[in-house]
């Protein structure tokens, strides 16, 4: 019995044991058979979408840069085609071996082994990096031949951004450089961050970055069938890239060669506007700089040289350099009177060559003649002692609300970025600058030197050349602009930027004329009076001297005992012709001294070009470039039989000349 129940206790056992084993076998077929219902049914098109990834690979293609041509169609930048040595890091076994051996293969400078480091740095690890730019053939045919000894390194074919004319307009146009870590951040923050798949370079100042987005284009993007090695084996379907539009600015390249030439190796800015459009014709800031440099990453030893000189070519002066601006803030200041009531054209204010306020003896330059001041006479000979008196009778505050609609110390809004405000000042002002309540005090003396253009004052050359249009212009203000026209790159369409609408600032048209007509007594009978002799037009101008740094109480100004840097700037504002004006504008020639000998000859001459179509023969525009020039000398030439380019500009790239598309420029000449 005993050996019975045993038996039947076994095969109970044995009958759970089987039971357990069966659940578990089903519960194991049941989850198998879920597992294959969840990746069948519920995963089936994402795990179809991944296996079709596997098997694809999108490249992006990189749409062609839009050229940036100048008002009369000539290219400023453009592309065009080389070859580069690249690296894919993550293929090669010993990376500093392997660059090593393509030296003794192909000339691999420090400098090509320094930005490739750089890049590495900012790169992801299989990212193609160049090594090596602008192979020729025979490198390429070198290389060729012993490709199979380095794995992970190619010869790619690339586009490149090319500026022809080198330093010219560099400010204006601006470069294009490689993306840096910030600009990835943003990139993939805006609204479409897959067009800039694939691409290395973007917009970094001028006209490249504030119109990045019309001239980078729309990113194409090819599917290719990729075997297991990663091997691209056909091309699945292909959308193409579309180039980017063609940019097309208001300047003219030639005026703007001309004033750069002109001002040779000093430092300064110059607008020049059309005062009835708010175009803006010539753009300088002096010294220029090579945008070629920038293309491929500029190397450590020539961004020191740019960005620690004591002459500051990086600086837009035109656009971010803020100066008193002298005498030439008179007109305004006189026109300030006349449309407030302030004091009539003729009142008469003694100039006995200083002016006595609370104690304190304001000066006159000792060359001032002085005497019995109208306001013509005190324009055009340029009274300090009547325009102290006007200051103290305006008052800060209404001198500020005069002159804040004319755009001094506010942002003109021209289509480029970095514009800096400049200083207007006002008691509120002052308040906010400073922080030290004795310091927030506004006195009655500091209004005095605001008359003449000095203080506070501190303005940038595209403010004043706005103020001297809307002068030019009836009291009609426009907005300053670079760009009048774009090109669709797909449809050959040319589409002109329509403006921003103009301002009339109200003034009275009796005062806006006797403020012009003393402005063309300044070039007849005034300051600039040697300058202009013989001109084929009239015009109208004001010279301005500014302190470049303060002179210490009694103390006499003698430029001959001071250094170079300390000396006063030289100024003018002009427009012309003085009956209906078609140009307008400001400049400045640093620590120069009057105005009247380095700036308005300046000024002359680019008149002359824009109204004349002359051009200075070479001794005589060695002379301006110099500051020892007057008026014309020798026979001018004629624009219209001088060749482009006139000369290499200064600092030019030897790169290949740029394939512009014919079409493009055709397209846009016509306008």
């Amino acid at each position: 019995m005993t050996v019975i129940r045993n038996v039947q206790a076994e095969l109970s056992r044995f009958r759970l044991r089987v039971l357990v084993a069966s659940l578990v076998v089903l519960v194991c077929f049941g989850l198998v058979g879920a597992r294959l219902a969840y990746l069948q049914v519920i995963r089936h098109d994402d795990l179809r979408a991944q296996a079709e990834n596997n098997r694809t690979a999108i490249v992006p293609i990189v749409p062609n840069r839009g050229l940036i041509l100048d008002r009369s169609g000539i290219v400023l930048a453009s592309n065009y085609s080389a070859y580069t040595l690249e690296v894919t890091p993550s293929k090669v076994a010993n990376l500093e071996q392997t660059i090593d051996e393509l030296a003794q293969v192909l000339d691999i400078t420090a400098r090509d082994r320094r930005h490739f480091k750089k890049l590495r740095e900012e790169a992801k690890n299989f990212e193609s990096l160049p090594l090596r730019s602008r192979l020729t053939d025979v490198e390429v045919a070198r290389f060729a031949a012993q490709r199979w000894r380095f794995p992970g390194v190619d010869i790619k074919a690339r586009l490149f951004r090319i500026y022809p004319y080198g330093e010219l307009a560099s400010h204006v146009i601006g470069y294009i450089g490689r993306i840096n870590t910030a600009e990835k951040e943003a990139l993939e923050e805006s609204e479409d961050p897959a067009n800039y798949r694939g691409t290395e370079y973007i917009g970094k100042l001028g006209i490249e970055q504030s119109f990045e987005e019309q001239l980078h284009g729309i990113t194409g993007v090819d599917a290719m069938e990729t075997s297991a090695g990663g091997r691209a084996t056909r091309r699945l379907a292909s959308q193409p890239s579309t180039p980017g539009n063609t940019v097309k600015l208001s300047i003219d390249i030639k005026l703007q060669k001309l004033i750069e030439d002109m001002y040779g190796e000093r430092r300064g800015a110059l607008v020049a506007l059309d005062p009835k459009t708010g175009e803006v014709l010539a753009f300088v800031s002096k010294p220029t700089f090579d945008p070629n440099l920038f293309v491929d990453g500029i190397d450590q030893e020539n961004w020191q040289l740019l960005n620690e000189s004591i002459d500051k070519p990086l600086l837009n002066r035109a656009l971010r350099g803020t100066y008193p601006p002298g005498s030439t803030f008179k007109p305004f200041m006189a026109l300030a009177a006349l449309q407030t009531g302030t004091r009539s054209a003729g009142t008469l204010i003694n100039d006995p060559g200083f002016f006595m306020f609370g104690g304190h003896r304001f000066g006159s330059p000792e060359n001032e003649r002085g005497g019995i001041m109208d306001m013509r006479r005190a324009i055009v000979e340029s009274s300090n002692a009547y325009f102290y008196s006007l200051a103290n009778e305006l008052g800060v505050e209404t001198m500020h609300d005069f002159m804040k609609p004319l755009g001094f110390g506010q942002i003109t809004g021209i289509d480029i970025q970095g514009e800096v405000r400049g200083v207007l000042p006002s008691q509120a002002w002052k308040r906010s600058y400073f922080k030290r309540p004795e310091q927030q005090k506004w006195y009655a003396g500091e209004t005095i030197s605001l008359g003449i253009g000095q203080g506070y004052n501190s303005f940038t050359m595209l403010q004043l050349a706005q103020a001297t249009a809307i002068v030019a212009n009836n009291g009609i203000k426009h907005l300053p602009h670079l760009v009048i026209a774009t090109q669709d790159a797909s449809t050959r369409v040319s589409v002109p930027v329509p403006p921003q609408p103009a301002q009339n600032l109200g003034y009275k048209q009796d005062h806006v004329d006797f403020i012009r007509q003393a402005m063309v007594g300044v070039t007849q009978q005034g300051t600039s009076t040697r300058v202009f002799v013989g001109a084929g037009y009239l015009s109208g101008g004001k010279t301005g001297t500014a302190q470049a740094v303060s002179l210490a109480k009694n103390e006499k100004y003698n430029a001959s005992r001071m250094e170079e840097r300390h000396r006063d700037h030289s100024l003018y504002i002009a427009f012309a012709p003085a009956e209906d004006p078609k140009i307008a504008l400001a400049m400045i020639v640093e620590n120069a001294g009057f105005g009247s000998a380095s700036a308005a000859p300046i000024a002359r001459r680019a008149f002359d070009y824009w109204l004349l179509g002359q051009y200075p023969n070479p001794e005589d525009l060695n002379a301006v470039s110099k500051g020892q020039a007057g008026a014309p000398t020798g026979k001018p030439r004629l624009a219209s039989e001088l060749a482009w380019p006139m000369a290499a500009a200064s600092g030019a790239a030897s790169a290949p000349a740029p394939n512009a598309s014919s079409a493009a420029v055709s397209a846009l000449r016509r306008r």
